[in-house]
């Protein structure tokens, strides 16, 4: 969470001519906003929406950005087994004004405390399905952007106009 995902994918997407979707964001589409689903449905209800979407997002093709949880469903990281996943990293006092303030259900209760827990919890699975993994602390989008299409090896994809 805070990493910047939508910003950089959005970008990535961009530079290399593709396609982008922002699971988080076609989820609010369909849905409405996600705290609304949550309180709604539950987690369990909303990572099946996040599921559903996600595949139909990873069949699309393009620039994926997923949200937090969404490597976590079984189904979700065998679709990402052999794809290029970028695994992008921020330092907590880099996140932390990014967070505040915000609408995330997962922070509501904790704050910084659960931001740390929920990714001690789900960093190993993270780095489990990463090609690379990309700090975004303190750098400018669009250094992060051609330092993933470098490792990625992209670098002679379309530039931005």
């Amino acid at each position: 969470m805070g990493a910047g995902k939508s910003h950089i994918g959005r970008r990535l997407a961009r530079r290399l001519a593709v396609p982008f979707t922002d699971t988080d964001a076609a989820i609010v589409e369909r849905h409405g906003p996600i705290s609304g689903v949550f309180a709604e449905r539950g987690e369990p209800g909303f990572r099946e929406i996040e599921r559903e979407i996600v595949a139909e997002a990873i069949d699309a093709g393009g620039v994926v950005s997923l949200g937090g949880g969404a490597p976590l469903h079984p189904l979700t990281r065998r679709r990402l087994h052999g794809a290029r996943v970028v695994l992008l990293t921020v330092d907590e006092r880099t996140v932390q004004p990014r967070l505040r303030g915000g609408t995330r259900p997962l922070l509501e209760e904790g704050g910084m405390a659960a931001w740390r827990r929920i990714l001690a919890e789900r960093l190993p699975a993270y780095r489990e399905l990463a090609t690379i993994e990309v700090d975004t602390s303190g750098r400018t989008p669009g250094r992060i952007v051609e330092e993933i299409a470098g490792r990625l090896g992209l670098e002679g994809m379309e530039q931005d106009a």
